[in-house]
């Protein structure tokens, strides 16, 4: 399975002047890697890639969405990977916004990605309250591109938003990924494709 979309090469073609960095990491669901640079005299996230279970490695993802780029870290991003390999520990962790570059998302897509930030741990939402919380009622498919887009997964959680009726939805990464993020976090799987939700983040209940 290739976790690249047509969005891929637009991402290359906007941030190929910017002299990205590469630090990447072992975790218990396979190699995660952060694509970072410095932004006003700040270390940035660009990027962050995982590993598709079964298919392309992060790494792999790397050498095909930037062959070139140079291996270097430093406190700030390691801190970040530190957080991320906590957090696919099993550990709960509280992720901060201030080192994503979320500049290179459109304004919508911003206004998507900051609603999913607010969904907690062991909570669900749906494309369709996402859409209507940022009173825009029928752009759930809208709200479900941005999310499928989203540079930063696991620090913006979009494996926490569901379809209205409980099943899983999308993810980039694939369903059995989400599927185990959210059972990590607590959430009661039906039949491998089904969220059991008492209500959703958001306001409402299963339809």
């Amino acid at each position: 399975m290739d976790v690249f979309q047509p969005d891929e090469g637009a991402w290359m073609r906007r941030n190929s002047e910017i002299p990205l960095k590469l630090c990447p990491r072992g975790t218990p669901f396979g190699s995660v890697a952060v694509l970072w640079s410095i932004c006003e005299r700040e270390p940035k996230v660009f990027r962050i890639l995982l590993s598709f279970p079964g298919g392309i490695s992060a790494d792999a993802a790397v050498e095909k969405l930037v062959p070139d780029v140079e291996a270097s870290s430093c406190p700030e991003i390691d801190r970040i990977l530190d957080q991320i390999e906590a957090f696919l520990s099993g550990e709960e962790i509280r992720f901060s916004l201030d080192r994503l570059c979320l500049d290179l998302c459109s304004p919508f897509s911003r206004r998507v990605l900051l609603a999913d930030f607010a969904i907690p741990r062991g909570r669900v939402s749906t494309y369709r309250r996402i859409a209507e919380h940022l009173s825009s009622p029928g752009a759930a498919r809208a709200v479900g591109t941005a999310l499928a887009r989203n540079p930063f997964p696991l620090i913006i959680p979009c494996h926490r938003v569901i379809r209205s009726d409980g099943s899983l939805g999308g993810f980039r990464y694939g369903l059995h990924m989400k599927r185990r993020l959210l059972e990590m976090e607590g959430a009661v799987i039906q039949d491998e494709r089904h969220v059991a939700v008492p209500d959703f983040f958001y306001g409402g209940w299963l339809e």
